[in-house]
């Protein structure tokens, strides 16, 4: 795990509203230009959920709408962060143009060559939550609640960054906590610490020099 300053997040926060983009949308850049420092290549699809409740219809309903969305990324010729981060924009609102078609529907109508244990389209998940800076992380009326792990940590996909943005009490930019989760027959620790170390670069040169490229190296 690691963890970015208030300082960094409101930046990359003002960086991503003057590009018309979203933290989400800077952290997928981060973690592909991280991903191609480790070998992965100049083009990295990865995964990210979506609540799936794009109808009004449902906004009340209570039940379970995720569906997952394939975004792939483009970090060939050395670009800036933030010629990086525009195409990340322009894929990602093209993706949720289309969030509410099935998830399996995708994986049957492109109907990529199969391997046993290995997800069909992308191996790599990023996930990004909001909490707030207090003891509670969210909300029911007038119950509070938290999240707790419970029992022995296991993963879907080979990697899964989970990010969470930290808002304090007026919706400010409070810090980012980064954690890797991977597969230990896939990846071992200092291949994730280097991901990790790479990541965090990545946001820091975003956050500081945005008009840079991001080096490969650690």
């Amino acid at each position: 795990t690691t963890a970015l300053g208030p300082g960094v997040h409101a930046r990359l926060v003002r960086l991503a509203e003057e590009h018309h983009a979203s933290v989400l949308m800077v952290l997928q850049a981060a973690l592909a230009l991280a991903l191609r420092a480790a070998g992965a290549g100049d083009r990295v699809a990865v995964g990210t959920p979506v609540a799936g409740r794009d109808d009004e219809a449902l906004d009340d309903l209570v039940g379970f709408f995720v569906n997952t969305l394939v975004l792939p990324a483009d970090t060939s010729g050395e670009p800036a962060f933030t010629g990086l981060l525009s195409r990340v924009r322009d894929t990602v609102l093209a993706a949720f143009d289309h969030q509410g078609f099935p998830f399996d529907l995708l994986v049957e109508h492109l109907n990529p060559p199969r391997t046993p244990g290995v997800h069909p389209l992308f191996q790599v998940m990023l996930t990004l939550r909001t909490a707030g800076t207090g003891e509670e992380a969210f909300r029911f009326g007038g119950a509070g609640g938290r999240f707790a792990a419970d029992g022995p940590v296991t993963t879907k996909f080979d990697l899964t960054a989970a990010c969470e943005e930290l808002r304090d009490a007026d919706g400010a930019p409070a810090g980012l906590r980064i954690a890797l989760e991977y597969a230990t027959d896939v990846l071992d620790e200092d291949t994730a610490r280097l991901l990790l170390t790479a990541l965090e670069r990545a946001l820091r040169t975003a956050a500081d020099r945005p008009g840079d490229p991001v080096p490969d190296t650690a």
